[in-house]
């Protein structure tokens, strides 16, 4: 067993695509219209094979107050793996990315979360050499 797709409930699909392949860096794989929305997907460029993230609408009645609950509390949404999080942190922020936790060691791995503009709180985690 292998983990395929995972999700983020996002506000707008046009807005989170552009975030998440123009700013972040990953590639769209699957756009597939459903009425209102799409089956939408993106891959890491590393992984085009890999896992896909669904870009999720976040229209259930039970998505946003659950998406505001965890930003109120500071707790991101999921976590991506980077090689450098202080690298990503300094190319996202020049991008304009907001950062509600800058690079923090915590021994074995170092995280950052950041704002997807969507209405999620995203971590990204470097694990230690």
């Amino acid at each position: 067993m292998k983990i395929n797709l995972a999700s983020v409930l996002v506000d707008d699909q046009d807005k989170a695509l552009r975030f998440y392949t123009e700013v972040l860096g990953f590639t769209k794989k699957t756009e597939i219209p459903l009425g209102r929305h799409r089956w939408l997907t993106v891959v890491s460029p590393e992984e085009p094979d890999g896992v896909e993230l669904v870009l999720e609408p976040d229209e259930h009645p039970a998505a946003r107050p659950f998406k505001d609950a965890l930003v109120s509390d500071g707790i991101p949404w999921t976590s991506f793996a980077v090689r450098d999080v202080q690298g990503e942190y300094d190319r996202l922020s020049s991008l304009g990315v907001r950062f509600t936790q800058p690079p923090v060691s915590h021994g074995t791995v170092t995280t950052a979360v950041l704002d997807d503009t969507c209405g999620n709180l995203i971590q990204i985690a470097q694990l230690a050499a």
